[in-house]
């Protein structure tokens, strides 16, 4: 495991929150893979093609133990789609039947995520930031299911 802090955009990412890595790419507890760079457009082939591939694996996992029937990717590229955090990256997001009253609000809610990152994706919950150590250990079980 890395020693150093992960960079996305200005955050710095304990390396404990991180459960898979290739070269170019990390997966964070937060489900977001991620490249150190602002848009899409930006990514070279061998990036697009590695982000990809990284959401595909951890996607396929992360569905598989959330008992979840279908997943949501999601790309906010620039400020005005919703980026708030300058660089590249994926929400995936595990769905189940019912979690949201209408498909799309899904959408809506990782929009307001995105610009408060106050608020939960279940939008009738206030979100309880969670200590380093609880982010920790769900990196670790997210870890052992991409061995």
């Amino acid at each position: 495991m890395a020693s150093e802090p992960f960079t996305f955009g200005p955050h710095k990412i304990n390396p404990a929150e991180v459960f898979y890595t290739t070269s170019l790419s990390f997966a964070m507890v937060n489900l977001r893979p991620v490249l150190p760079v602002k848009r899409f457009v930006d990514l070279s082939a061998d990036e697009t093609i590695d982000l990809w591939l990284t959401a595909k694996k951890v996607a396929g996992q992360l569905e598989h133990y959330h008992k979840a029937s279908s997943l949501t990717f999601t790309i906010q590229d620039g400020p005005q789609a919703g980026q708030t955090v300058p660089h590249v990256h994926i929400h995936i997001v595990p769905r189940k039947a019912g979690d949201f009253k209408e498909n799309d609000e899904i959408y809506d809610a990782i929009d307001q995520k995105e610009k408060e990152l106050k608020q939960k994706l279940d939008v009738d919950k206030e979100r309880k930031d969670r200590s380093s150590e609880e982010r920790a250990q769900e990196a670790e079980e997210y870890r052992k299911l991409l061995l």
